[in-house]
């Protein structure tokens, strides 16, 4: 049996805090807090971004946008046919507003909770957007399965 790659990891970019000097270095050894967001969709995850880099200027702490990007199997992770450059010059559009050094992990995946299981350092302090609703949510589903896998997640509802 062959073992098919489930995740790949197309673009990790640190964005420096906004009026901050910072280069992608600064991250390597440092041991400072993290926050993990989760992309879910752009309103919820701005939402998300903007509640914790209040948080993590308090604290001194940086940011790690987590995007994974779902593509079904007939699609090569190596070499998808989808656009990417839309999506990451937008990431990086919504990152560079943040007033908190932030770094973008875009990984192409068939399973997102796959993908974050495999990427997220145990007991990570994850923030998940979601659109409020009384219902379950995929948002609400991913918070409660990652909770069981041992992170500390924070779902940020928005309207």
């Amino acid at each position: 049996m062959v073992a098919r790659k489930e995740v790949s990891l197309i673009l990790e970019r640190f964005v420096p805090a906004t009026g901050v000097p910072g280069w992608p270095g600064a991250w390597e050894g440092d041991a400072r807090f993290e926050f993990s967001v989760v992309f879910t969709s752009y309103d919820a995850t701005i939402a998300a971004l903007k509640m914790v880099a209040a948080l993590a200027s308090g604290l001194s702490a940086r940011i790690a946008l987590v995007v994974p990007q779902v593509l079904p199997y007939p699609l090569p992770l190596e070499n998808p046919q989808v656009v990417l450059e839309f999506t990451q010059k937008r990431l990086g559009e919504v990152a560079s507003d943040i007033p908190v050094e932030t770094t973008i992990r875009h990984y192409l995946c068939r399973d997102r909770l796959v993908t974050l299981s495999a990427v997220l350092k145990p007991g990570s302090i994850v923030v998940i957007g979601a659109r409020k609703k009384w219902l379950p949510t995929r948002e609400k589903i991913l918070a409660r399965r990652l909770r069981r896998f041992g992170h500390d997640v924070i779902l940020t509802e928005t309207t």
